[in-house]
């Protein structure tokens, strides 16, 4: 496909943050045939993509003045306020009428704080975090929940069938990051409910991989029992996604559901369990790594 056939011919995409996630959805938009420039904190991540034909810059700012649409997916909430309202970022420095959009998962606060900011200068912005893990993000299958005004939404909308395949307006700004914070609470009580069935198979006799056959294909099936635990028997604890970074989503919808005045006793226990997980050295592994716990 030329860039004339393209959905959203002409304009130039930046992505920054290339890493277990960015990487491969930065890649499924290049490949779509977008003219696409990027940034990352370590700029030997970026090899992969520039040799593919990817432009990469060393500031935001320089990135930011280049392209019309720019993704950021990055770690914590303070990385997003600092690509989006520090000295060098995206908010004093990007071209009026152009459209960010933040996939990383954050807080739905700094969500609407951002987009309140970025209207004052005629900026539009979207709040669209993910599921699926770094499996959905090789395969563009990801889940998108997006927040924020629906005609930026519809405009977009081709850009996100680069990355994924259950794609969602929730609301406004805001409520694509309230949308993940349930998807986080789902998955908390999924993932210790995994750990504790393969440990109560392991120590009933069992043995679990035909446990798995049985159990992951009836009602107690799942994303995470059909992806996750068997990587646990594979003793491959890799993160697709961080321990420290689910911490930090739990954190964030525990304190959301407080606001909220919304009980979410079994998110609370989920978070102590990963806690001691992170404290015990563990938390670049990924989230199966809470197996490690029942050994």
């Amino acid at each position: 496909m030329s860039e004339k056939e393209l959905p959203l011919k002409g304009s130039i995409i930046g992505f920054i943050g290339l890493g277990v996630m960015g990487l491969p959805m930065a890649t499924h938009i290049l490949n779509k045939g977008y003219s696409l420039h990027v940034y990352n904190r370590s700029i030997e991540k970026t090899k992969s993509i520039t040799d593919k034909g990817a432009v990469c810059h060393t500031q935001i700012s320089e990135l930011a003045k280049n392209c019309d649409i720019i993704i950021t997916m990055v770690g914590l909430p303070s990385d997003v306020e600092e690509v989006y309202c520090g000295e060098n970022g995206l908010l004093k420095h990007v071209k009026e009428n152009s459209i960010l959009i933040d996939m990383t998962t954050s807080s739905p606060k700094l969500a609407t704080k951002i987009s309140e900011k970025a209207l004052t200068r005629n900026i539009y912005t979207l709040d669209a975090p993910v599921s699926g893990g770094d499996i959905g993000a090789k395969n563009a299958g990801l889940s998108i929940m997006v927040g924020g005004s629906k005609l930026v939404y519809d405009k977009i909308l081709p850009l996100f069938e680069c990355m994924g395949k259950n794609i969602v307006y929730q609301g406004k700004a805001g409520c694509g990051q309230h949308t993940k914070m349930a998807n986080q609470i789902v998955v908390a009580g999924n993932m210790i409910g995994v750990c504790e069935a393969l440990a109560y198979s392991i120590k009933a006799g069992l043995n679990p991989k035909t446990v798995l056959e049985s159990i992951a294909k009836g009602a107690a099936s799942s994303w995470a029992l059909s992806n996750l635990a068997p990587r646990i028997l594979d003793n491959d604890f890799e993160a697709g996604f961080y321990v420290k970074h689910f911490i930090k989503d739990m954190r964030i919808a525990l304190e959301c559901a407080v606001e909220n005045k919304c009980e979410t006793p079994g998110l609370k226990i989920v978070l102590e369990q990963y806690e001691r997980l992170a404290q015990a050295g563990f938390e670049n592994d990924g989230t199966q790594g809470l197996f490690k716990m029942y050994n």
